[in-house]
């Protein structure tokens, strides 16, 4: 059965988008990667907050893949700024991954 479209608050719509990005070196999305550190969306001014990190400072992406967050977050409807904010404290481990990336990966 479908999920109907205006049930879903608009935090569920944009992990949906970031559950559709996938880190370039490990085919696994950002969000079950546990790359996503902080979501903070403003109900009232559409306004959308992300803390994420990438698996390595020396990530070949680093200078542009927030923007490409940045790019599909604001493809939902409704939303009127996302700020990307790059964040490598706490670095980024295995552990922050849920359990289906970690089944997607064999790390059991």
């Amino acid at each position: 059965m479908k999920t109907d479209p205006t049930t879903i608050s608009l935090p569920e719509k944009i992990i949906n988008v970031l559950k559709g990005i996938f880190d370039p070196e490990i085919p696994v999305n950002i969000y079950d990667l546990g790359l996503i550190y902080a979501l903070e969306v403003n109900e009232e001014t559409k306004q959308v907050q992300i803390q994420m990190t990438l698996t390595s400072p020396a990530c070949p992406v680093a200078q542009t893949f927030p923007q490409t967050i940045q790019d599909e977050v604001l493809k939902v409807p409704d939303i009127s700024c996302v700020n990307v904010e790059l964040v490598w404290d706490p670095p980024w481990t295995k552990d922050r991954m849920t359990e289906a990336a970690k089944l997607q990966l064999n790390l059991f």
